[in-house]
């Protein structure tokens, strides 16, 4: 008996050609640079929806990081314009630090309610939308829009 190579079973799972593939990792590493800068603009925004101020104890909670951690990464956000913040006081997002906040939830937004409408469980989905954000384009997002809307109009 010949044993046969390990290839796909379809078309659509074989190698993409390399300048393609080459396009996904691009994408994902540029995702990966920005993935924990949205994630710490979008908690601030959040603190300072739902708490009315963001505090770097409370953010290193959140994050399950140390507040030195914190520290280094609210002297980053200080220096691209995301934050504004003084020693020992609340930590405030600047006009283009909202704009990131706000595009960053609606991002998240998509993906939890595609998700749900999946019939992933609450926690899981939580869990996976808080990575997955950050990596699906525009477009898939306008799919996940269009599927979640047309799945919740039949009483999902």
């Amino acid at each position: 008996m010949t044993s046969e190579p390990d290839t796909p079973s379809s078309a659509d799972d074989s190698l993409p050609p390399p300048e393609q593939h080459a396009r996904q990792y691009a994408a994902v590493r540029d995702a990966h640079e920005t993935e924990l800068i949205e994630d710490y603009v979008e908690l601030i925004g959040d603190l300072l929806d739902h708490a009315g101020e963001a505090r770097a104890t409370d953010i290193a909670a959140r994050m399950g990081v140390r507040q030195a951690t914190v520290a280094r990464m609210i002297r980053r956000l200080n220096e691209l314009g995301f934050v504004t913040n003084e020693p020992y006081r609340a930590i405030f997002l600047t006009e283009r630090g909202r704009a990131m906040a706000n595009e960053s939830r609606k991002r998240h937004a998509v993906v939890l309610q595609f998700l749900r409408s999946l019939g992933v469980d609450d926690a899981t989905a939580r869990i996976d939308a808080e990575g997955m954000e950050h990596h699906v384009s525009e477009k898939t997002l306008d799919v996940m829009r269009d599927f979640t809307a047309t799945h919740n109009k039949g009483g999902g």
